[in-house]
């Protein structure tokens, strides 16, 4: 790849930097752009009815004639999820391993973009050329099969991109990392390291996945009286297979429940990424035919998501299962940052029914901690450091990383989304901003609500609302019927009669003289209902609920 005048490479993070989720980086050389990942996020607490947030990329909607494809490092919902919605708006090819592939289409078959959308299975240690770029599939491990770096070339230069990553000799399936390639890459020259900073605060190595599958046999051998019930990611197929050998040694029946976890349990298993004896796995509904204690649960709701099967059981909700005195629910994940008060809820309310709850050494996580972080930084030797996948104190701790590495504090980058990182191999530097952000899906809706409505949301939350109604004669604007004052979310109207009664007197005197008024329109009648009520609710009940008059014209 021959280098024109004074070409540099361009590294854009469209999402993904300063939060957990939503992955999703470009990088651009004269009139070629990759885009590494698409992510989604999963609404903050004040996202009220929120489903979902991908990130806003009208940056390669406006440069869509250089984009080449998406080349995806792996296949949790943090580095595909946003994928379907992108697609509908940009039809652009997807590269990707078998396993991420896999769990992509279903997510294709569900939005019909299959047909539509070019999609190409590359092997580890293959390489793809897209535009100005060679990029190359590096083996690593992690919490889901099949994860992998990018080597990607450029005539700018080499960027190594290390995906979601750690470092296991001895993972559950296929093979470990692959260090030699890292060692190979580095001694080309490696321009820049693009690195997890998730366990970049986190000192020493982390444990093989391996570990938990020893842990997991000691909970089947302590519990076997009991029922188990074992909440993990849907994504993690490797301690999905651990369960399976251990309820299978222990004479266990399995049952799969939730949605995304059935969905990628078949994917893995067709694929061939899951070993599973046969007689082992049985449908929900035979789960009353077999002792309890002769079945294993393998269940989503690690996180305490409210919808999810094992919040529905502790809520009894659940059509299916009910939790019992006895039985033995393991939670085999951390919580996520943020997700602590409904994982702590689903456990008390576990915990009421008389379940034994155990939370504690039953997981290990997908990724690098500081001594594997700085085994990376010593393969590759870049020569700029580039922080991403993580909150700014993961990142910050990352550079630090690089920094104790010898990597010169000028040639480490914390960057915000949006951030332009021009380099080469005589510099770098921040040159600019494009437009990022978040779009808000709420069910079909793709970004159809945005920060005023997000607003008015949290204000009805916070204070409910007041409807004011009257109707008006056409044309004179006479009073003929109202006002009368509906309450939701504010107060009680039978219990506040004094309240509503005293509210109509005050609005009467106030229309009044604006109804009067030779110069009343509808606009200047709603602003002095609004502005009367406010005044009103605030000095009786220092609340300040959303003021929505209505007003109805009929000919007399």
């Amino acid at each position: 790849m021959k280098r024109t005048n004074n070409s540099k490479l361009r590294i854009i993070p469209i999402g993904g930097l300063e939060q957990i989720g939503m992955n999703i980086t470009a990088f651009e050389y004269e009139d070629s752009i990759i885009v590494v990942d698409c992510g989604l996020a999963f609404p903050e607490d004040d996202m009220l009815g929120i489903d979902l947030v991908i990130p806003d990329v009208t940056y390669l909607r406006d440069h869509i004639s250089k984009v080449k494809g998406f080349v995806i490092t792996h296949g949790h919902e943090d580095h595909i999820g946003a994928l379907p919605y992108i697609l509908k708006e940009m039809n652009l090819p997807i590269y990707t391993t078998k396993l991420t592939m896999g769990i992509i289409e279903n997510k294709l078959r569900e939005h019909n973009l299959m047909r539509s959308t070019k999609r190409k299975v590359v092997r580890h240690g293959q390489s793809i050329n897209l535009g100005k770029f060679r990029i190359e599939f590096i083996k690593t491990n992690h919490s889901i099969q099949d994860a992998s770096a990018l080597a990607i070339y450029s005539p700018a230069g080499i960027v190594v991109h290390t995906g979601d990553f750690k470092v296991d000799y001895t993972p559950v399936f296929g093979d470990a990392i692959d260090l030699q390639r890292f060692a190979e890459i580095g001694k080309k020259g490696v321009l820049a390291l693009m690195s997890d900073s998730t366990n970049a605060e986190r000192a020493g190595f982390t444990q093989s996945e391996r570990t938990v599958g020893r842990t997991f046999d000691h909970l089947f051998a302590e519990h076997s009286n009991t029922r188990i019930i074992i909440a993990t990611f849907a994504s993690n197929v490797d301690r999905v297979q651990q369960i399976i050998n251990s309820a299978y040694k222990y004479g266990r029946k399995v049952v799969v429940e939730g949605r995304s976890m059935v969905n990628i349990i078949s994917t893995a298993a067709e694929l061939g990424y899951l070993d599973i004896p046969k007689n082992t796995l049985i449908e929900i509904d035979k789960l009353k035919n077999y002792p309890p204690e002769k079945t294993v649960l393998i269940t989503t709701g690690s996180q305490g998501e409210s919808m999810a099967a094992l919040s529905r059981m502790a809520a009894d909700i659940h059509k299916k299962v009910t939790i019992m005195p006895g039985d033995t629910v393991i939670f085999s994940s951390n919580p996520i940052p943020g997700n602590e008060k409904s994982v702590s809820k689903v456990i008390n309310e576990l915990s009421a029914k008389g379940a034994n709850v155990i939370f504690q050494d039953a997981h290990v996580s997908g990724h690098a901690c500081q001594e594997e972080l700085k085994l990376i930084y010593s393969l590759v030797k870049p020569k700029y450091a580039i922080p991403v996948h993580g909150e700014y104190r993961h990142m910050k701790a990352n550079a630090g990383i690089a920094e104790q590495l010898g990597i010169p504090k000028e040639n480490i980058f914390i960057l915000q989304a949006g951030d332009v990182l021009e380099l080469d191999d005589k510099g770098a530097r921040v040159a600019g901003h494009v437009q990022t952000g978040a779009i808000l899906v709420d069910g079909l809706g793709v970004g159809d609500v945005g920060n005023i409505v997000l607003r008015d949301r949290q204000h009805l939350a916070e204070d409910g609302i007041l409807i004011v109604v009257l109707t008006l004669a056409k044309g004179t604007n006479q009073l003929l019927a109202g006002p009368d004052i509906v309450s939701r979310g504010f107060v009680y109207v039978r219990e506040s009669e004094g309240l509503m009664e005293e509210a109509k007197e005050v609005l009467n005197v106030a229309l009044e003289g604006c109804l009067n008024s030779r110069n009343a329109d509808w606009s200047k009648i709603k602003l002095v209902i609004r502005d009367t009520m406010n005044e009103f609710i605030w000095k009786r009940t220092k609340r300040r609920p959303m003021i929505l008059p209505i007003i109805m014209d009929v000919n007399v």
